[in-house]
């Protein structure tokens, strides 16, 4: 090839190049069915995002998730319909209210509580659903799940007699692995491609006590691994990180042995994040220290390395990746807001035409029409309860919602405008039970937590229950909102936002607030004609 040749060669390619810089750099281009990452931390408090007004800024060590917030789109009016774990992965990755859902275990625990739906850790989405998978491999996508499950149904799962057997015992390992096979086959059975590096529920959960540690570098290999794989194919990576939700203890989590796992031991330590030695270093260097300061560190590696790899394939360019956490940490376990307004970011090249905050009130149901729509659907599911915001994303002005709806255990709310109406109803066999009948209902829920040497946060039997379990004075995941409301016992809440961000005054027993009750109270009932189950108001 003569050297004039050469040159008009690499003279075009540099000008492909720069073009594609210029077109990437550009906030109304959107790449052609682009990758993507839908990235769920589990458990994150709104001061450990620097990016966030009411959130921790310059508290945090992130610089991966702070390039995320700067260069992307923060949705400050995201909201989770159902504020736990399962609930909010079944609304991101259905579309739908998990009301809907039609597990066993569900379906079982409807009929126990006279027809109503309660909506805890049991919404479990099946091989006969149709979900975001689904509809992306009909797109051509090739889809991966790595990281926390804790919503695709496994069943035949075998139970641990011994919380503290020891998973190296021949007949113990067997089972445990036995049981990670089955939850890798449940996923796929579930329109997955790929999966790996998984946590069945959280660490505490998953079988013995010496394996209940979090291994934040494994899960991100499984990660590393799909995208080596499927990098020339369009792709759809969901990965859920199990922190910085507990255990949070520095020997169960950042400073566990390496070589953990929820499926045993590894031969070899991944190397594919920093060092997690240096992650105390890093923080002392920055001037930075706090509670769970390296665990949200760790998770900051964790998508830096996702974004190195993306980068190392020359498709970054071509992703457009989302950061979602499952849900408020402030008022989990309930409707308040600190438990179901959680922002969120999204981000591609260029960043998005809307700037850099979007104000539309987001509902996680609507991530997954969403994505569809981004991946090139033409005809979005009318089935789903979600709805795309891309036209938000576009700056455009998109029917706005009327309302909001949210469903969590025995509780259900609506917003609308500046006001929320609450509403909490508890089934009538609970609250005839006896003394002796509700002493026993709170023995065997702290008998559960013994056996797996977690701490009881309450042993008074005649405590009202939560809004999230008739269990006498709530469980453990809601335990830090218990009661913290003036109103948080009353059957019917009514607050107004702009006015009462913190939700301390209850208005519903005012007459002057009677006609903005009853219209809320009526929005409510449609959701709830809607839905499957009752809810009486």
């Amino acid at each position: 090839m003569t050297l004039f040749l050469v040159t008009i060669l690499l003279v075009l390619f540099l000008l492909s190049c720069s073009n594609r810089q210029k077109e990437t750099a550009d906030p109304s281009y959107y790449p052609e069915k682009p990758n993507i990452i839908f990235f769920i931390a589990d458990d994150m408090y709104p001061e450990m995002f620097n990016c966030l007004s009411a959130g921790g800024e310059g508290e945090n060590l992130t610089p991966n998730l702070d390039r995320l917030a700067a260069e992307g789109t923060i949705l400050v009016k995201q909201y989770v319909v159902s504020p736990v774990c399962t609930p909010s992965r079944y609304n991101c990755l259905t579309g739908n209210y998990a009301s809907r859902a039609t597990n066993k275990q569900f379906l079982r625990k409807t009929e126990q509580e006279e027809g109503q739906t309660v909506i805890q850790w049991n919404s479990f989405i099946t091989d006969r659903d149709r979900i975001l998978p689904h509809y992306l491999k009909e797109l051509g996508y090739t889809t991966g799940m790595v990281g926390k499950n804790h919503v695709i149904e496994v069943g035949g799962l075998e139970g641990f007699p011994d919380f503290n057997a020891d998973p190296r015992d021949p007949e113990i390992a067997k089972r445990i692995e036995d049981n990670y096979r089955k939850v890798e086959r449940s996923i796929l059975n579930c329109g997955f491609d790929y999966t790996g590096g998984i946590y069945h529920n959280n660490p505490n959960f998953i079988g013995v006590s010496e394996l209940a540690v979090q291994n934040l570098d494994w899960i991100t290999l499984a990660g590393l691994d799909f995208i080596d794989k499927y990098h020339e194919n369009e792709f759809f990576l969901y990965y859920a990180t199990t922190v910085p939700h507990g255990p949070t203890e520095p020997e169960r989590s950042w400073n566990a042995d390496p070589k953990i796992t929820a499926r045993g031991f590894l031969e070899e330590v991944p190397e594919v994040m920093p060092a997690r030695h240096t992650l105390p270093e890093r923080l002392e260097q920055a001037g930075l220290g706090g509670t769970d300061k390296e665990n949200v560190l760790w998770l900051d590696d964790a998508l830096g390395a996702l974004l190195s790899k993306l980068e190392e394939h020359n498709i970054l360019d071509k992703s457009i990746i989302f950061f979602f956490n499952d849900h408020g940490q402030h008022a989990k376990g309930t409707l308040y807001q600190g438990g179901v307004l959680n922002p969120s970011i999204i981000w591609k090249a260029g960043g998005f035409p809307c700037g850099n905050v979007c104000e539309a009130k987001i509902s996680n149901v609507d991530f997954a029409p969403t994505i569809l729509e981004l991946a090139g659907a033409e005809k979005l599911d009318k089935d789903f309860d979600g709805r795309s915001f891309k036209a938000a994303l576009d700056g455009e002005q998109s029917e706005s919602r009327e309302s909001l709806f949210f469903e969590l255990g025995y509780a259900r709310a609506v917003i609308m405008g500046n006001y929320k109406y609450y509403a909490v109803r508890y089934p009538e066999y609970a609250k005839n039970w006896t003394a002796e009948e509700r002493a026993g209902v709170l023995d065997r829920y702290n008998d559960g937590r013994t056996f797996r040497n977690m701490a009881i946060v309450n042993r008074d039997p005649e405590k009202p229950f939560s809004h999230l379990e008739v269990v006498p004075g709530g469980g453990h995941a809601e335990n830090q909102s218990y009661g913290k409301k003036p109103g948080y016992f009353d059957p019917d809440q009514l607050y107004d936002l702009e006015a009462d961000p913190g939700e301390m005054n209850n208005l519903a027993n005012n007459p002057e607030y009677r006609e903005i009750l009853l219209e809320l109270k009526a929005e409510l009932q449609e959701y709830l004609d809607d839905l499957p189950g009752k809810f009486d108001l």
